[in-house]
C-alpha cells in the first residue's frame, strides 16, 4: 500500500480542529483540498474516519483509535525531516576522527570546545593511535578524516599540512639537567634517556635528524606512547625525548621542559582524508575549524 501523507496530516488537522474550515486553515489549503484529500485518504484505507453532518464533524469509531498512531506518524516524520534538515546545516550528526594521542592531549580539546560550542547537538567520536593506525581508520571508513604525522601514505589518501611539533626535553626538577631551559642533542645524549619505541613514526624522524648530524643517541628505556615517557619522568627514571604537544600544562608539576637544538628537530603533523570522501557537513564543519586554529608550536 501507497503512503498518503497529505491525507494523514488532512486527518489530524480534521481531528483537532473540529470542522473543515479550520481544518484547512492550520495546514493552509482550502477547505475543497481538504475535502478531497481525506476523501482519498478513506478511499485508499477503506474505512470511514470521519462521520459528517450539516452541523458537526466527528470521528467514528476506527477514526478515533487511529488518531494517536497518526499523531505519531505525523510527528515520526516531522522529526526526521528536521534531523535531515538540521544535519544539511551542520547543526547536527555524528562525526568520527582519528588522531595520534599527542594531538588529543593538548591541541584537540581546544578545537572540539569551540566546536561544541557552535554545534551544541553533535556527537564526535576520537578514535586515538598511532600515525599508521590513523590512516588505516580513516581508509576503512571508521573516521571520516584523521590527524597523524606526515610523511609517505596510502595513495587513496590526500593530506594537508596542520601544524608543526618540535621535539623536546623533558627531566624531572632533582635531575642533572634541571634549570635548563635549552640543550643540545649532544648535552642530552650523556644521559640515561627513555625514547619512542622503533614502531613509533617520532623514532625514525629523530634518528634520521640526529644520524645527518653524527649526533649518537642511544635509549635506556623505549616507550610507545608519550604518555608512558612522562609518568616515568615524573617517577624520577630518567629523561626522555617527546613531542611538545605531549606535555600537559600543570599535570605534573615536577617536570621541566628543554628545547631541543643542533639540530631543531620537529614533526609535521597533517590532516588526512580519503582521495574520492565527501565529509558529511558536521564533519566538514569540524575539519574547517581544525584547520581555521592551526598553528606553529
Amino acid at each position: 500500500m501507497k503512503h498518503d501523507v497529505l491525507g494523514l496530516e488532512a486527518f489530524v488537522a480534521l481531528a483537532e480542529q473540529g470542522g473543515f474550515q479550520k481544518a484547512a486553515d492550520a495546514i493552509f489549503i482550502t477547505q475543497t483540498a481538504l475535502t478531497r484529500r481525506l476523501q482519498n485518504f478513506e478511499a485508499l484505507l477503506g474505512v470511514k474516519l470521519v462521520e459528517r453532518t450539516t452541523r458537526s464533524v466527528a470521528l467514528t469509531h476506527i477514526g478515533r483509535e487511529f488518531l494517536p498512531r497518526a499523531r505519531r506518524l505525523l510527528a515520526d516524520l516531522t522529526n526526521a525531516l528536521t534531523e535531515i534538515h538540521e544535519t544539511g546545516k551542520a547543526q547536527r550528526g555524528d562525526v568520527a576522527i582519528a588522531c595520534v594521542p599527542t594531538v588529543g592531549i593538548q591541541y584537540l580539546p581546544q578545537v572540539i570546545e569551540q566546536y561544541a560550542a557552535r554545534f551544541p547537538q553533535n556527537r564526535v567520536k576520537i578514535l586515538d593511535h598511532a600515525s599508521a593506525g590513523v590512516a588505516d581508520a580513516v581508509l576503512r571508513r571508521e573516521a571520516e578524516f584523521g590527524i597523524r604525522i606526515g610523511g609517505p601514505h596510502h595513495p587513496e589518501l590526500v593530506s594537508a599540512p596542520l601544524l608543526e611539533d618540535r621535539f623536546v626535553a623533558i627531566f624531572r626538577d632533582d635531575h642533572p639537567l634541571a634549570g635548563r631551559r635549552s640543550l643540545s642533542w649532544r648535552q642530552l645524549a650523556a644521559h640515561r634517556l627513555i625514547l619512542a619505541g622503533e614502531v613509533s613514526a617520532n623514532r625514525p624522524l629523530v634518528d634520521s635528524a640526529l644520524g645527518a648530524r653524527g649526533v649518537p643517541l642511544h635509549a635506556h628505556y623505549e616507550v610507545q606512547r608519550s604518555s608512558t615517557a612522562l609518568g616515568l619522568v615524573a617517577a624520577g627514571v630518567a629523561a626522555a625525548v617527546v613531542p611538545r604537544l605531549a606535555l600537559q600544562r600543570g599535570a605534573y608539576p615536577r617536570i621541566q621542559v628543554a628545547a631541543l637544538r643542533d639540530p631543531i628537530v620537529s614533526r609535521t603533523l597533517v590532516l588526512v582524508v580519503r582521495r574520492t570522501a565527501s565529509l558529511s557537513p558536521a564533519a566538514q564543519a569540524l575539519y574547517d575549524l581544525i584547520q581555521q586554529q592551526a598553528r606553529p608550536r
